[in-house]
């Protein structure tokens, strides 16, 4: 495989979560929509404003969700905020039903990328999912193949650090982790609650 270098990006696909993410959005759109059209014939406004707040709610938790490296850092964008951690400052990484990435004397999690309950306790027995040609070996073993490549990145950076896990070097690493907090969900929640809550009052 060839070497990876540290400012190359690497996007990594949501295993899980995103059908139903996107099935639910549409169905909440669809309501909304509906109900605003027969809001004069006497349709609940409260329930367009339900049916808004649970699409929001489905599209920050279920589709926005993502895992990404670059620039030397491990990107989680979460539902309400997106961490950023050096590939040298992390002590674990696993993937079980989440992922699982312990930097910092902290443990941070993503919904991304995760295994189902099933596959969590088998994983274990799992065979190596990566090709010759570093690309996954078939789409049931993609988690595998993410666990690999991050666990791959990070080996990697801490072997060009001269650092090694759970060293007081690593722990000792300024801007280990940043995080940034999602505005634009936080408020399109915000919004839709107060919307829910004035249409039940009034």
């Amino acid at each position: 495989m060839a070497h990876l270098q540290d400012d190359e990006v690497e996007k990594f696909h949501p295993t899980s979560g995103r059908v139903t993410g996107w099935m639910t959005v549409v169905l909440a759109a669809v309501v909304a929509a509906v109900g605003v059209a027969y809001l004069d014939e006497g349709f609940p406004l409260w329930v367009v404003a339900a049916a808004a707040l649970v699409g929001v709610l489905a599209w920050a938790a279920m589709l926005r969700p993502a895992v990404w490296v670059r620039d030397g850092r491990l990107v989680m964008r979460n539902m309400l905020e997106t961490i950023q951690i050096r590939l040298v400052a992390v002590e674990e990484l696993a993937v079980r039903q989440v992922l699982a990435v312990r930097a910092a004397d902290r443990r941070w999690v993503s919904t991304a990328v995760g295994r189902s309950l099933r596959k969590t306790m088998t994983s274990g027995r799992r065979q190596p999912a990566e090709g010759t040609d570093g690309k996954p070996a078939t789409a049931v073993k993609y988690v595998d193949f993410v666990e690999e490549r991050l666990n791959l990145r990070v080996d990697q950076a801490r072997t060009a650090a001269g650092i090694r896990p759970g060293s007081p070097e690593q722990l000792a690493l300024p801007d280990a982790v940043r995080r940034e907090r999602a505005w634009v969900p936080l408020v399109l929640i915000v919004l839709a609650v107060v919307a829910l809550l004035v249409t039940l009052l009034v």
